[in-house]
């Protein structure tokens, strides 16, 4: 009898240490699995946030002499523009991204009206009243004529599906005057002196 007893501890001791084992190793196989997933998902990311830029060349409306790039970038969910512009009068003008990438008529309005995808009044950037996408607003041009514009948004993006916030298929408008940010539907801003199309 205690014979038995003692094969029979031998034995739960023996599957105790087993079921330990198995379990150890199933553990191990999970945190393997776990890892490769956060592995795969920050590829993902990475993959996902990466830097898109596109650069266009300024085309000089309404017989002006404007010139320059604009460059967008996006990182993270974020877009920003950079422009250089040359050929300005001196002092304040206008600049907005329009609705149609076409700037093929002498005085750019083949780029349509400002984009406002969202349907909103004009009016200044960040205006609590509501404003167009593509109300970046006036920048200010130096005794030589030239002009350094940034402007960053998270409104905008370079390609991606949400409509009211892609810029591809749109223009970058410089004009001859200011912005009032009162005037409806553009601003009173004049003439417009260049025109981009953003197209990929």
């Amino acid at each position: 009898m205690k014979k038995i007893k003692v094969i029979l501890v031998a034995t739960l001791l023996v599957s105790a240490f087993g079921c330990k084992e198995v379990k150890k190793n199933a553990e191990a196989a999970a945190d393997e699995v776990e890892e490769a997933k956060d592995e795969m998902e920050k590829m993902e990311k990475e993959e996902v946030m990466e830097v898109k830029t596109i650069t266009f060349d300024m085309e000089a409306k309404s017989d002006s002499n404007v010139g320059g790039q604009v460059t967008f970038s996006e990182d993270n969910g974020n877009v920003v523009m950079k422009a250089m512009l040359t050929g300005l009068s001196e002092g304040e003008h206008a600049i907005h991204i329009h609705e149609k990438a076409d700037c093929s008529s002498a005085d750019g309005k083949s780029s349509g009206g400002h984009w406002n995808p969202t349907f909103q009044p004009h009016s200044k950037w960040g205006a609590a009243e509501g404003y167009h996408k593509g109300d970046i607003g006036n920048f200010v041009a130096d005794a030589s004529g030239n002009a350094t514009i940034d402007f960053a948004t998270g409104e905008w993006c370079i390609g991606c599906e949400d409509e009211t916030k892609n810029i591809l298929g749109k223009a970058v408008i410089v004009h001859q005057g200011v912005d009032d940010y009162t005037s409806q539907p553009s601003g009173a801003a004049g003439a417009r002196v260049a025109c981009t199309g953003i197209i990929q």
